[in-house]
């Protein structure tokens, strides 16, 4: 059987060919069906991020890769916009890549993990793409769904977006000991297996991201009511097969916030239902990189400094204390976030809530 192959994107969008080669070979595995590139589609090691397959009979843990349950939690803060101190703000997010030191075993039996699950990746970013970010609400497109999601214009929110850290990495590397990059098939033991282990991986994942908003809410003396966490990286039931999303957003699970990168805008946007299915029920997850790490630094090095990274055109901070990943990270690494927002717009898979603008986006410090 050969799968049907999509990408949702505009003529005048941009994606590399590597990543569009990828989404073919992917979709030639065992059992897929469906595959589907959204806009923000991007080369990956040897799969494409920014897709979403579907298959009937084989599952295919390599496609989910290892940050199993990465995604994005959006929180409504109590802190005032027009009383919020920048750089006071920022002397006082410290210490947040420590260990966390609170009580993880009653953490996961509260959420129904195991305890030999706990370890001192539990509360923290990861490196990467990984951030938590404060942001303001820039303009609001849709005043009745932003009324109903309780946000409010006057407060700051926090993004948070992180994943299962080492757990996933360890699900990951035991399948590909066992099975290479082999798929399996969803009547075998192995594919149940490997479900359980998904399914906490998941729970930990927004377990991590919701101790990691705690974390920083506490440095700022705040609290917090969470809007909606949403995943990347997962396999889910979808109709009468699975579903393998690799960096795309649900567009079943009601609003979610693409963003773009530390120096452009985030949106928040409802998935529309009438087409979903066109691009597997999935979302772009952000704007989808432009460059590979290897490059970034190579590119930016002599015409960029570190200090200029550290403060963005719409004047945010960026704290990012590693002279590699700051240059990884930078906005000129990504692609347009407009066009990606524009493409789905045209496809009919989404309608703009409102547009938020990064004020401090967190990556790493020393202490």
């Amino acid at each position: 059987m050969t799968a049907s192959v999509q990408i949702i994107a505009s003529s005048s969008s941009w994606i590399e060919q590597t990543a569009i080669d990828q989404l073919h070979r992917t979709a030639e595995l065992e059992g897929i069906e469906r595959a589907v590139g959204l806009p923000d589609l991007h080369a990956g090691r040897g799969i494409p991020i920014g897709a979403a397959f579907w298959s009937r009979t084989h599952a295919h843990p390599h496609l989910i890769g290892n940050d199993i349950g990465c995604g994005m939690a959006l929180w409504q803060t109590n802190i005032n916009v027009a009383k919020f101190k920048l750089d006071r703000a920022v002397k006082k997010l410290t210490g947040l890549d420590e260990p966390w030191a609170g009580d993880q075993l009653r953490e996961f039996e509260r959420v129904g993990l195991p305890q030999n699950l706990a370890g001192e990746a539990l509360g923290t970013i990861g490196g990467g793409n990984h951030f938590a970010e404060f942001q303001r609400i820039e303009t609001v497109m849709d005043e009745q769904t932003f009324d109903n999601m309780g946000l409010d214009r006057s407060q700051l929110l926090l993004l948070v977006h992180s994943g299962s850290r080492g757990l996933g990495h360890a699900i990951q590397e035991q399948h590909t000991r066992r099975f290479n990059a082999d798929g399996l098939s969803t009547s075998n033991q192995a594919f149940a297996e490997y479900l359980t282990k998904h399914d906490q991986a998941m729970v930990w994942a927004k377990l991590n991201r919701d101790i990691i908003a705690m974390r920083f809410l506490n440095k700022l003396a705040a609290r917090a009511e969470l809007k909606l966490d949403i995943f990347h990286n997962s396999l889910t039931r979808h109709q009468d097969g699975w579903l393998h999303r690799k960096g795309a957003a649900p567009a079943d699970k009601g609003p979610i916030v693409i963003p773009g990168s530390r120096g452009t805008m985030t949106y928040l946007v409802m998935p529309k239902p009438e087409k979903a299915d066109r691009a597997l029920h999935s979302l772009a997850h952000g704007a989808g990189r432009k460059w590979p790490r290897s490059s970034a630094k190579a590119k930016l090095g002599r015409k960029i400094s570190f200090a200029e990274l550290e403060r963005t055109s719409l004047g945010g901070r960026v704290l990012c204390e590693d002279n590699q990943l700051i240059f990884e990270e930078a906005p000129q690494a990504y692609k347009d976030i407009e066009s990606v927002i524009s493409d789905l717009e045209q496809a009919d898979l989404i309608s703009v809530i409102a547009v938020l603008r990064p004020v401090i986006t967190y990556k790493t410090r020393r202490k």
